[in-house]
């Protein structure tokens, strides 16, 4: 479970084509449903992409997987193009070993991103 006070926090900057997400703290099952909320609420139709910043989770239970696929759910419903970058090894590893990598687009740097979503235009 995440630590006591590690409140999950959202922000959100424009970074060429992309809405560029950052994600701070927990991603567990305490923090899911505002989480979701939170995702819910920045991935809109019209929005050319959403990238995911998680280099700052500090944890990420099955409740947190969930969430991700639930805001890739919500953007392809949305015609929106969701990946994630800056993923730390211990989430990366549980989206390889439950194949999640092979639904969610996983990039290195928010640079990466952007090349890729921005040639998508």
């Amino acid at each position: 479970m995440g630590v006591v006070g590690d409140l999950p926090s959202v922000v959100t900057t424009i970074s060429g084509p992309c809405l560029v997400v950052k994600v701070r703290g927990a991603m567990d099952y305490v923090w899911q449903p505002e989480l979701r909320e939170r995702l819910k609420k920045v991935i809109a139709p019209g929005e050319r992409a959403v990238v995911l910043d998680l280099a700052d989770v500090t944890f990420c239970d099955s409740a947190g997987l969930n969430v991700l696929l639930g805001a890739h759910r919500e953007a392809r419903t949305a015609g929106v193009a969701l990946v994630l970058v800056c993923v730390p090894g211990t989430l990366h590893r549980v989206l390889e070993m439950t194949r999640a990598d092979q639904i969610l687009r996983v990039f290195d740097t928010v640079a990466e991103a952007e090349a890729v979503c921005g040639a998508r235009q």
